[in-house]
């Protein structure tokens, strides 16, 4: 390869990098089908792959075999490794740690939601926006987990918005726990319309208080929010408990009989 071509290659991947930034490819995140990000950028399929592969090779971006190609999670040991990885076993361990998790969120969103609606700028609201009606878009979808990942990108593009680095990278460290979190309540709360028309009228409420840059009242939005997900949570795990109770009853009973009549 000359000299020519290495700066040609290095300056489509830095464009390449430069346009999944500008439009907030988060991890997560699919790149456009081969075909439409080469003319989208006025370059070869075959430049384009090479862009792709130093990326790649760079840890920024992750090819799936016949799934396309996806925006890495940023390899930040404090997060993954320190923060993440630890929280993941002792969730397995326990999966009573579900409620510190929805503490911690408690913390972060409220933090984050007052920080967006004092310094949300016109490109946040509008990628908040696009987050929002695709949240309401899925929240029908017969794919719980498709409507768990719209639901947290709603909540992560508030956390871009606040333009707090260490809040976003901590929500960001957090984020497959956080999915895991909202999976877990959609599935447990979203089958019930009652609860299912609470938690659109409060996703609805952080949004128009974030658009609004009324930051007491997002603040607030954001502790209603997860203060009500987790009073419903607790509330349907006892009644599970109760209705696993009641269900052994009948077998300790005959269990009982038989050893009597034994």
């Amino acid at each position: 390869m000359t000299i020519e071509a290495s700066r040609a290659g290095d300056t489509l991947r830095d464009r390449l990098r430069a346009w999944i930034h500008t439009h907030h490819l988060q991890p997560g995140m699919r790149l456009p089908a081969e075909r439409q990000l080469a003319a989208t950028l006025g370059v070869s399929r075959s430049s384009l792959r090479e862009a792709i592969q130093q990326l790649i090779s760079r840890g920024e971006l992750t090819s799936k075999r016949g799934g396309g190609t996806w925006v890495s999670a940023p390899g930040h040991p404090w997060s993954e490794q320190q923060i993440v990885e630890p929280i993941r076993q002792l969730l397995a361990d326990d999966p009573d740690y579900r409620w510190d998790i929805l503490e911690a969120r408690h913390a972060i969103e409220a933090s984050t939601a007052w920080h967006a609606a004092m310094r949300a700028t016109e490109a946040d609201k509008e990628k908040l926006r696009l987050a929002f009606d695709a949240l309401l878009t899925l929240h029908n979808c017969d794919d719980p987990d498709l409507a768990a990942q719209a639901d947290l990108r709603f909540h992560l593009a508030i956390a871009e918005a606040s333009h707090n680095v260490v809040l976003l990278h901590t929500m960001r460290g957090f984020f497959d726990l956080l999915q895991s979190s909202v999976l877990h309540s959609r599935q447990r709360m979203y089958t019930q319309p009652v609860i299912f028309n609470c938690l659109n009228e409060q996703h609805q409420a952080l949004f128009n208080a974030v658009m609004a840059g009324e930051a007491e009242a997002a603040r607030q939005a954001a502790m209603d929010h997860l203060g009500f997900v987790h009073t419903t949570l607790k509330s349907l795990h006892e009644d599970e408990a109760r209705q696993a109770r009641i269900t052994r009853l009948p077998g300790q009973i005959k269990e009982t009989r038989k050893e009597n009549n034994g």
